[in-house]
């Protein structure tokens, strides 16, 4: 274990000798699987505290903590509980006898046998990803603060994801007599600027230390490469910009209607528009055809393919392997029509792989020598918990409006083992709803900047309002119904980074 893993563990050893529960925050890709690990095994060893415990993940890593459980703590009896209803059926029995000294299981998992979990007295309950607790309403919270438990442990790289009220949800959950109301929380936060911003953040800051523990790469990990992101802008496609005309024409009278419910199809319009920019062919009766043929028209028609037909020749000569991230399942179809044109060699991971495939894929991405070139992920599937170390580039094929999802996702790659500069490269399609959401998700990183590594207290985050989402839906679209043919630059991909850098910086 490296220093600051340790000094983790002893962190972790204090808080269980005070009788504290803890909240293991540590940035992305430091380990925190290890050190909660490591916690289990002092346990087991120097306390002759063999259990039971109870460990709740996301369901695509459950075979991650098996496989880590299993390398680093052999003498732990590890029970997955974990499957079918009939599965489950058969590894009843064991948990009941309570077989195992720690019980993997998926948060659905949890909800669904909470019965026979109530039952057991724990001694750890370990949440990974714990921000699904953020909120006290939610069904996994509810269930989960059911449970006997002795100590409590939250592991997530995110913690502040949205508000300062989440931020309440976590400290309710580990000391529910202190943290008890959460109007009194949310008002005690909600300061104006002249009461003294610094003051509350000083407030905050002496609540958190004895049972928050958050490091940066960038402040224990020094053998870490850098990540360097940059932002590559695309223009549209003579076929996306019809597209585009298309999705806003059809949509012109609720534009400019006034009503309470039209913020819910602006939210609709807003989402076509996304599909626009990532590809046209999403629309049914855009793709020629039938016969649907793969071919140059696959990149031809959106700007975001011919950038990526531009980019991946460059990156495989260099000896790079890429993880391209996308938020929609249907995009990352038209990704792999292309991945076979090409004879690519791929995996790809969505919310639909099965758990016992994920892991395979990742032992065969990882592999000493391994052909394979890219891996497609859902960036909501396959930014948990995933570790890609072996990648050395980061493709965010459109951005999601939660920052944090965004850098889970360049996490996979940027974590301990990766001994090259990881490069993110973030598609925007310029001059659209795209560029709105990208810098919407840029202000609201402050609120987790602004609490857990100082700075000022950033405004809480709150649903975007119609005049707002308006705004978004409107940007760009003079030029865009102005423009002639093709909005997609000639330009060499060299020419492309170039001026990317230039924009990110």
């Amino acid at each position: 274990m490296k220093p600051y893993q340790l000094e983790g563990l002893n962190w972790m050893i204090r808080l269980h000798d005070s009788g504290v529960n803890g909240i293991l925050a540590d940035e992305m890709g430091l380990g925190k699987t290890l050190q909660s690990i490591s916690l289990l095994a002092y346990l087991r060893e120097a306390r002759g505290i063999e259990g039971p415990h109870i460990i709740i993940v996301p369901k695509s890593t459950v075979g991650n903590w098996m496989k880590e459980l299993k390398r680093w703590c052999p003498s732990i009896n590890a029970f997955k509980f974990m499957g079918s209803k009939d599965e489950r059926a058969l590894q009843r029995e064991t948990v009941v006898k309570r077989n195992f000294d720690a019980l993997v299981l998926s948060y659905e998992v949890a909800i669904i046998e909470k019965a026979i979990l109530q039952k057991i007295k724990w001694k750890y309950l370990l949440i990974d990803e714990a921000h699904r607790v953020k909120n006290e309403n939610s069904k996994l919270s509810r269930v989960v603060r059911e449970f006997k438990v002795e100590h409590r442990l939250l592991i997530t790289g995110t913690p502040l994801q949205n508000n300062l009220h989440e931020l309440w949800a976590l400290l309710n959950f580990l000391l529910p007599d202190i943290f008890s109301d959460a109007e009194d929380f949310d008002s005690w936060f909600n300061v104006d600027e002249e009461e003294g911003q610094e003051n509350v953040i000083k407030k905050l800051h002496t609540i958190l230390r004895p049972f928050l523990l958050r490091r940066l790469k960038a402040d224990v990990e020094h053998s870490l490469p850098p990540k360097i992101e940059t932002k590559l802008y695309v223009g549209l496609s003579e076929m996306q910009r019809e597209w585009y005309m298309h999705v806003l024409h059809r949509d012109a009278t609720h534009l400019n209607a006034i009503g309470g419910s039209d913020r819910v199809r602006l939210l609709n319009i807003l989402m076509q528009l996304r599909k626009v920019c990532n590809h046209p062919y999403l629309f049914e009766g855009a793709e020629p055809g039938p016969p649907y043929q793969e071919g140059p028209h696959l990149w031809d028609n959106c700007g975001k393919m011919t950038l990526l037909h531009k980019l991946l020749p460059k990156l495989r000569a260099q000896g790079s392997r890429v993880l391209i991230f996308c938020q929609m399942t249907s995009m990352m179809d038209i990704l792999e029509d292309y991945m076979r044109y090409f004879s690519h060699d791929y995996c790809r991971l969505d919310g639909s792989t099965k758990g016992e495939d994920r892991d395979n894929m990742m032992e065969e991405f990882n592999a000493p020598g391994s052909t394979k070139f890219c891996f497609l992920l859902s960036t909501r599937a396959g930014g948990l918990g995933i570790n890609l170390a072996t990648a050395d580039i980061v493709i965010l094929f459109d951005s999601d409006w939660n920052p944090q999802v965004d850098l889970q996702a360049m996490d996979r790659a940027h974590r301990i083992g990766q001994t090259k500069i990881v490069r993110v490269f973030r598609f925007i399609t310029d001059g659209t709803v795209e560029e709105k959401i990208v810098e919407r998700a840029e202000r609201k990183l402050y609120l987790d900047a602004a609490i857990i590594q100082q700075g000022r207290l950033a405004q809480q985050n709150r649903k975007l309002s119609k005049d707002e989402l308006m705004t978004m839906v409107r940007f760009g679209a003079d030029e865009i119904f102005n423009a002639r043919g093709s909005m997609i630059t000639d330009d060499d991909i060299d020419a492309i980074l170039a001026r990317g850098e230039e924009r990110t910086e």
